[in-house]
């Protein structure tokens, strides 16, 4: 028996020991990919530019996400399971600029012959199916280990899990387009909060300005009491 276990230990060291394959390199065919997207851009630019503008934006924000793993769910998953709060931190800067964008654009709405209208789009109505459409997203993507950005930045990679949530993802968002209507209907009577009505614009600015600074404050402290050190 010692010697049976003995050439075990030394067959595993040699295992070990063994030097890998040197990894092909993936430069030429990233080369070529280039060379595949630039020509389909100019094909979309030929027929309408629009789509070029849109085909070359894509490209960008995937390449984005890609290199930050950017992601929603990591955000608010990495929190509570190893402490780390950098992408949380992403998050709300994101969520700042965006603010600051969305606020220009719907203030703008507001001035001259510019339907109001816009000003309220895409506030929703605060009802029982956001709180639970809310809860099942949150559990399912937690499940699935990516939300809507990060599946489509890990498909784009290859990983197989990820495809198939992204099907399912595109399955339930196709149900549930169809139940827009009933749950409008559901909705009809609920609040639908939007803060320039309440604080004003520059009110508002500083009320959610404020919001995302405490929490990024306390995403700070959480990461220094849980890790000891801030990325």
């Amino acid at each position: 028996m010692p010697e049976k276990k003995n050439q075990l230990q030394t067959e595993r060291r040699t295992r070990s020991r063994r030097v890998r394959k040197p990894k092909k390199s993936q430069i030429p065919y990233a080369l070529l990919l280039s060379i595949v997207f630039v020509g389909i851009g100019f094909l979309f630019a030929a027929n309408q530019e629009r789509l070029a503008i849109f085909w070359m934006f894509g490209l960008g924000f995937g390449y984005v996400l890609q290199r930050a793993r950017f992601c929603f769910t990591a955000g608010f998953r990495d929190i509570w399971i190893t402490g780390n709060t950098s992408v949380t931190r992403a998050l709300l800067v994101a969520f700042g600029l965006a603010t600051l964008g969305v606020t220009a654009i719907k203030y703008q709405s507001t001035l001259g012959d510019v339907e109001q209208s816009l000003a309220m789009s895409g506030v929703n109505a605060i009802g029982w199916p956001l709180a639970i459409g809310a809860i099942v997203f949150g559990i399912g993507m937690v499940i699935a280990g990516g939300c809507a950005s990060g599946t489509l930045m890990r498909v784009g990679e290859g990983f197989t899990q990820q495809l198939i949530v992204l099907i399912f993802f595109v399955i339930g968002s196709f149900i549930g387009g169809i139940h827009t209507p009933f749950f409008n209907e559901v909705n009809e009577n609920a609040p639908r909060i939007f803060l320039p009505d309440i604080f004003g614009w520059v009110g508002a600015l500083a009320v959610q300005g404020l919001i995302i600074l405490l929490v990024y404050i306390a995403a700070v402290k959480w990461q220094k009491k849980k890790i000891g050190t801030i990325e």
